[in-house]
């Protein structure tokens, strides 16, 4: 693999939601009448909510893009003060190393957990939840196409490359999106049972729910879930991350398979991911994403190749994206795709081209969360609430909570293996070899 192919998102794909500590929740109790919950989040850090929801709403936070230049020249900052750090650190790699086991400098975390970062692919939660409601396999495989091109650029407005935190073993995230407004569905359309068993415990019938999992530290393996019950429509993926140094760049394999059910007409769409490199990790570095993409629906045999360009070494644009979508048993493409992931999509169906995904205008569902305090002790916020609340003003406080966190899972992990305990895993069951499913899905409980 040369140094412009595909490469994918374990460590270094930028997110831009700020996370939001209880402190900072507590000076934000001042109710929504002035949100607006449209077009973008609102740009403040947190903010409760008083909406009716099953098991109450009052301990769910909702969590706004925050991510300013100032925390970008912050980055910047912290970055050109410590070459020296970085340049000792890259003497202890060669081209080509697996990066999963080096401890890179906390002055460049992003602030936040990878597992919350993986639930960015849903910050489109409408178009997910509309799937089914197309009524033939091509419309809804376009829909599925135009669901996942969406979503990668949610959590990556930021032209820095910033690292989100390393997930311990068994470390959880989970939240919800409410897409009432946009996807409307029936009161009766879920049963009691039904709901009592979502992923998200206070979630409501309306909205897409979302659980992710650490379920291995060696290899680092990711598995999430997401589900609208009313519309009848989950997926499901398991994500090894995989790093590589490059010589002046990084490069992070997904590797891994997601897949997206519409139980309404039995449909089932296999997704694959592209890779994410960071450049210029000398100076300031940037990111960018590389490699191919597929969907495929193996009930209806339609078929979708996305191939996500890096820029080239001289000329060319980042962030570049063509693709194709064929139908069963052809190989001449019904609709042929180009333009930006971050940017414009356009869709050419013969010779007319329109507009096919607008990541600058599209609404972007803010995802409701609880509020730090009132989560378990496993979930994401909760695990680093010390190192984010450091970030990035106290750097030695910052690193001295993630050793902690660190140390904390080491110890663990030295008394399972002298005591012969297996790990259990809570919310997904499989192996790193096979794959990870969700324990109770939608599929189960219709």
């Amino acid at each position: 693999m040369s140094d412009r192919e595909s490469c994918s998102e374990d460590e270094f794909f930028e997110a831009n939601e700020d996370l939001t500590s209880s402190s900072s929740t507590k000076q934000l109790e001042t109710g929504v009448d002035n949100l607006v919950l449209a077009e973008k989040p609102v740009v403040v850090p947190g903010c409760k909510l008083n909406l009716p929801c099953r098991g109450g709403r009052e301990n769910v936070v909702i969590i706004a893009d925050t991510t300013t230049s100032k925390e970008e020249d912050d980055l910047e900052t912290s970055i050109a003060g410590s070459k020296s750090i970085i340049t000792h650190l890259l003497s202890q790699v060669r081209v080509g190393m697996d990066l999963t086991k080096i401890v890179l400098p906390t002055f460049i975390l992003e602030r936040r957990s990878m597992l919350e970062m993986y639930a960015d692919f849903f910050a489109h939660a409408d178009l997910f939840a509309r799937i089914p409601d197309y009524s033939t396999p091509k419309e809804r495989f376009v829909e599925v196409v135009r669901w996942y091109i969406s979503s990668f650029h949610a959590g990556r407005k930021s032209s820095l490359a910033k690292k989100p935190y390393n997930p311990i073993l068994g470390e959880t995230f989970s939240c919800m999106w409410d897409v009432e407004s946009s996807v409307p569905v029936k009161e009766d359309s879920v049963s009691d049972a039904t709901m009592e068993q979502s992923p998200v415990a206070w979630a409501n019938r309306n909205c897409v729910s979302f659980i992710a999992e650490q379920v291995s530290h060696h290899p680092p393996v990711t598995a999430f879930y997401a589900e609208h019950p009313g519309k009848r429509v989950s997926c499901g993926a398991h994500i090894w991350t995989k790093s590589k140094f490059l010589g002046l760049s990084i490069c992070v394999q997904l590797v891994g398979e997601g897949s997206l059910t519409d139980h309404v007409h039995n449909e089932t769409y296999r997704v694959s991911f592209p890779s994410a490199y960071a450049r210029s990790i000398l100076t300031t570095p940037w990111m960018e994403m590389g490699g191919k993409g597929e969907l495929i629906c193996d009930e209806t045999g339609y078929v979708a190749s996305i191939d996500f360009q890096c820029k080239p070494f001289v000329g060319g644009t980042r962030n570049r994206i063509t693709g194709e979508l064929r139908e069963p048993n052809s190989k001449k493409p019904f609709m042929v795709l180009d333009g930006h992931w971050n940017g414009v999509v356009n869709a050419k169906v013969g010779s007319e081209s329109t507009v096919f995904v607008d990541t600058t205008t599209m609404p972007v569902v803010p995802k409701l969360v609880q509020e730090v305090s009132s989560q378990g002790a496993t979930e994401s916020r909760k695990l680093w609430c010390d190192v984010t609340n450091n970030l990035p003003h106290d750097i030695t406080a910052a690193t001295e909570a993630k050793q902690k966190l660190e140390e904390k899972q080491r110890q663990e992990a030295r008394y399972r293996k002298e005591n012969s305990v297996a790990w259990e895993h809570r919310h997904f069951h499989g192996s790193v070899e096979n794959g990870f499913k969700y324990n109770n899905p939608l599929s189960k409980r219709l």
